[in-house]
């Protein structure tokens, strides 16, 4: 892991002390709360469950140290993209979208945006810089993209967007900030689902945004408190706990990814595999300036439905499971949910076991997948 990344998770794990008094506890406490007691001018003070809650405040101050910026957690990441687009975007805008990226934000802004006026673009990510960005108000990057692991150049993007007068929101749900840092290479705005691996336990929904942008966090901070997209205190909790560790499990994750990926090439049942780490995969040479580490998310694409289903099902240590970042390693069919892949195309999210178990099992499934 770089120095600085080092650093940060060191501070982390201590952040909580600078805040101690004697006598304290060390863990941090779940505060469940709707109300606090509030006589008197209520100016300066804890108000009300959906404006604060002293569990939120810890949570998002790890976010901030993570990603040297104001953060504001959400209930979903999802619920940071919309708290975006709902408070910054008006009618008559136009914003550009990733065409392969997540298929949930292209819905949103179909079913939602369109509506009230806001028109929406795509792009594949791989070619985002192409046709430049007149025009538009906000420029939407997901890189890796999510299931295809394209890449764009979020430095060049950003700074043709800026010339055009667009804001750079980028979604760093697949690599976390130990793994790629959008606001330090020029994007405006960061989202993310920490649903994923920063929670890594597949038992919360929450989201993040962060910004250097005042005025851009004040919007984000009064659309939380007047529309109620706010997190629950039990999950902030949750996710606090999480990131204590996020550092451990981010880089086991993304070591065992390097090694598996390299096998899944010379596996001769294996059609082809994605995954920026390889020497030839076309993202490659971008992904080493741009990310820190190359992720713990593997694109394989085997024969058929049918042998991919068998590979996933057929593995003593692969969850088939939507979603990702977990510690136990999952896996899906993506063209089940109607992602522009091949019938066989699987997303491998590599999770905490060790890595020699995991590829014995991963090599007996995919022997019997191929019948």
């Amino acid at each position: 892991m770089p120095d600085q990344n080092n650093s940060r998770a060191a501070h982390l794990a201590h952040l909580r002390r600078q805040e101690l008094a004697k006598g304290d506890p060390v863990p941090l406490p779940l505060t469940m709360a709707s109300m606090y007691h509030l006589p008197g001018s209520p100016a300066g003070f804890k108000q009300y469950g959906r404006f604060d809650n002293p569990t939120w405040d810890a949570v998002e101050a790890m976010l901030s140290h993570l990603e040297e910026a104001p953060a504001l957690g959400f209930p979903s990441g999802m619920a940071a993209i919309s708290a975006v687009f709902f408070s910054l975007l008006k009618a008559g805008d136009r914003i550009l979208l990733p065409s392969d990226g997540y298929y949930t934000t292209r819905l949103l802004a179909e079913r939602f945006l369109k509506p009230i006026g806001v028109a929406a673009d795509t792009r594949p990510t791989a070619s985002f810089l192409d046709g430049g960005f007149d025009g538009y108000r906000l420029v939407f990057v997901e890189t890796p993209s999510n299931p295809g692991l394209d890449i764009c150049d979020i430095t060049a993007v950003s700074k043709a967007a800026h010339a055009a007068g667009a804001l750079v929101v980028a979604d760093n749900t697949t690599m976390t900030p130990y793994g790629q840092r959008p606001l330090d290479l020029g994007a405006d705005i960061l989202v993310a689902a920490d649903t994923k691996a920063p929670n890594g336990h597949s038992d919360v929904l929450f989201g993040h945004a962060a910004s250097r942008n005042a005025e851009v966090m004040a919007a984000l901070a009064e659309w939380r408190r007047l529309a109620g997209g706010i997190p629950g205190p039990f999950e902030a909790w949750l996710v606090h706990r999480g990131l204590e560790t996020l550092d451990v499990r981010f880089d086991r994750m993304c070591s065992s990814a390097e090694i598996l990926a390299r096998r899944f090439l010379e596996h001769r049942t294996v059609r082809s595999v994605r995954f920026p780490g390889l020497e030839n995969d076309p993202a490659h040479n971008l992904a080493r300036i741009q990310m820190q580490r190359f992720g713990f998310l593997i694109a394989l694409t085997l024969g058929s439905e049918a042998e991919a289903e068998a590979f996933i099902d057929g593995c003593a240590y692969i969850q088939p499971a939507t979603s990702f970042g977990g510690v136990h390693t999952s896996a899906e069919r993506r063209a089940r949910w109607g992602d522009a892949v091949a019938p066989g195309f699987v997303r491998l999210s590599v999770g905490c076991e060790p890595v020699e178990e995991l590829w014995e099992a991963m090599k007996a499934s995919l022997a019997g997948a191929a019948g």
